[in-house]
């Protein structure tokens, strides 16, 4: 069984997943949703395919939350609480998911609460699979500048590839009224 762990940022959740592997492979039960109890139910399942020096982000969404597996390669994941009365406001984190340098797999999942700006930089080719609780809309997509001074995210490309989106997000300072506020669950 998966273990569900606090993170540094309130509301992100850490799940350990078991790999459990065999002359065939591998198989990992990635999400169950009694790991996260009083979160609202995943309705919209994603796969996102990534080329080795691109990066994702950062991005936020007002009232959706997000759940991340890397399921294939290694990537760099991000998250930054830019949550206005968070209790953990300005906190930053980073966490290697996948493939690690010593050939093992962390089969690790990644719940992100609304508000929380999240990222991601392939290390290698990855594969991310990510669910979500409400369909996607571009009210629901927003970002911040990769590279923001303020934020400082310690980000393991330092020349990454960008969509033209991420490259045309506002820095932190210029959010404005868009800057998402904290609800406590």
């Amino acid at each position: 069984m998966a273990t569900v762990n606090e993170a540094p940022i309130e509301g992100v959740k850490l799940i350990d997943l078991i790999g459990h592997d065999d002359t065939r492979g591998v198989f990992v039960e990635t999400y169950r949703k009694e790991w996260l109890p009083g979160a609202r139910e995943m309705i919209q399942g994603n796969r996102a395919d990534r080329q080795a020096g691109s990066l994702v982000g950062l991005h936020f969404h007002p009232t959706q939350a997000d759940y991340w597996y890397v399921c294939a390669g290694a990537a760099q994941i991000v998250l930054y609480d830019l949550r206005i009365g968070s209790p953990t406001q300005g906190k930053i984190m980073s966490i290697e998911a996948g493939q690690s340098q010593d050939g093992s797999f962390n089969h690790m999942a990644v719940y992100i609460p609304p508000g929380v700006g999240h990222g991601f930089a392939a290390i290698t080719d990855i594969t991310l699979t990510y669910l979500v609780d409400s369909y996607y809309t571009t009210a629901e997509e927003m970002g911040i500048i990769w590279n923001d001074e303020d934020i400082a995210a310690p980000w393991q490309l330092k020349d990454p590839v960008l969509s033209d989106r991420d490259q045309l997000h506002p820095q932190l300072a210029k959010l404005g009224d868009l800057q998402p506020r904290y609800h406590s669950a």
